[in-house]
């Protein structure tokens, strides 16, 4: 384990470093240049150091989240939320950063959940964001949206990636992305799974993934509890401390 937390520590450094190093290396070509760059140029570098930018925010967030959750702390807010907004409001701004891949939204259910809206937002996006970075040459992502008698049930689909089955349970484990299937060129702490399977079991709900090699996909499927069934959740919470 210790050689793991050295590897991760290894890899968290070079994840930082490099939105840095573009943030700093296109402000100063612009300050540089200033007079030189059209108008088109100056709108091209300022749009990589806001990307460079949030990349470095989320990372911030993924590590203070971390910190949160191996302290211990439980500080979700669980109110009465509406899934296929929330789901929208997800799918709308991890589209703006993929805008020519198709979001393909199913509703079979409008129930309301019980959850901390900005914890599912939180998770949702990472998962449709992994969705898209995992893609390869396929462009379309599935999201589906049902429910069983207590649950709802959210899936995230997407093809061109295949997860053996062995590492189903791993892949949810905190430094587990640095020696698995999953690391590619795609740039990525490894730190958010292990954050999404944690806080939706701060919310009662839970994830799992199945996938397939023929056709290849992958589908993360999370649920979570029906809004009616708030008072068994909050008692399972509650039993949890």
């Amino acid at each position: 384990m210790e050689n793991i937390k050295e590897e991760f520590i290894s890899t968290l450094s070079h994840e930082i470093r490099t939105p840095l190093t573009s943030i700093k290396g296109f402000s100063k070509t612009m300050l540089d240049n200033w007079a030189s760059l059209d108008d088109e140029q100056k709108k091209k570098f300022l749009n990589i150091i806001v990307e460079q930018s949030q990349r470095l925010i989320n990372l911030v967030e993924n590590v203070l989240n971390v910190s949160k959750i191996d302290s211990g702390s439980n500080d979700a807010v669980l109110t009465k939320v509406d899934a296929v907004n929330a789901i929208n409001v997800a799918i709308a701004m991890v589209k703006a950063n993929y805008k020519d891949f198709d979001f393909s939204f199913s509703i079979c259910s409008k129930e309301f959940i019980l959850a901390d809206f900005n914890k599912l937002q939180q998770i949702l996006i990472n998962l449709l964001d992994n969705a898209a970075k995992y893609s390869k040459d396929s462009k379309k992502i599935e999201i589906n949206l049902k429910n069983n008698e207590n649950n709802a049930i959210i899936s995230i689909k997407n093809y061109g990636t295949f997860i053996d089955e062995k590492y189903y349970d791993k892949i949810f484990d905190k430094f587990f992305r640095i020696d698995t299937c999953l690391k590619s060129t795609t740039q990525g702490s490894g730190l958010g799974l292990y954050i999404t399977k944690q806080l939706l079991e701060l919310m009662g709900g839970e994830i799992k993934v199945k996938s397939s090699q023929s056709p290849k996909y992958c589908e993360f499927i999370i649920n979570i509890p029906l809004y009616e069934v708030e008072n068994a959740t909050k008692k399972a919470l509650k039993a949890g401390h």
